[in-house]
Formats: C-alpha cells, structure tokens, sequence
C-alpha cells in the first residue's frame, strides 16, 4: 500500500493505531498483516513530534518515502520529478514502472567520447 500524499495526521493515526478513516484503517492492516506500506510524507519543516512519529512508523514496518525531488535524474520537467518519485514508490513493491533508469556503475572517459 502506497499513500500519497500522506499528511502528518494520517501518518500518526497510521503510527498511534487511530482508524478514523477508509485510509488509515486499511493502513493499520496493511502493517498488522506485515505487508509493506508506503508513506510518502509531504510536510515539512518536520519538528521533533513528526521525527517521532515516522521513527514509530518505520520500527513497525512502515517505508518513509518523502517524495524528495532528485537533482541527480537532471529533469527538465515537473512532469519528470513526478514520475520519478512515482517510479521510486513503486520499484519498493519490486514493479518495474519503466519510470526509474538503473545505476549502471560510472561512465568510464572513453565512454563520453
């Protein structure tokens, strides 16, 4: 389970137990059940109550994911950082998006020739 975007109040209802909803119900089974779950946690600044909270998640089995631009892919295009995020969410469910290019290892001098 993926939850994107996760607030600060879905991930600690998620992390406390608190199934007020659809999403954090499901996301309270997802981790009982010991399947994996995704929270891509949008805020920050992040003060010390919401550290806890994601430390609280990720010792029970939860992946924090914020969905952190990479300068690394060089994008262009918004369009891309998304997609690039999306495919990163996705490849921690072991899916090939086609969305995330490998690391292939350094390029060698010759190579850029």
């Amino acid at each position: 389970m993926i939850v994107a975007p996760c607030s600060i109040k879905s991930l600690s209802e998620i992390t406390f137990g608190i199934t007020e909803n659809l999403l954090t119900r499901a996301a309270d089974v997802v981790l009982k059940e010991r399947r994996r779950l995704v929270l891509m946690v949008r805020e920050t600044p992040l003060h010390l109550g919401h550290l806890r909270a994601m430390a609280c998640a990720s010792e029970m089995g939860a992946i924090i994911m914020p969905p952190v631009p990479a300068s690394y892919i060089r994008p262009r295009t918004i369009n891309e950082i998304v997609d690039h995020s999306v495919g990163q969410a996705i490849d921690l469910f072991n899916i090939d998006s086609g969305l995330v290019k490998r690391w292939k290892g350094a390029r060698k001098e010759s190579d850029s020739l």
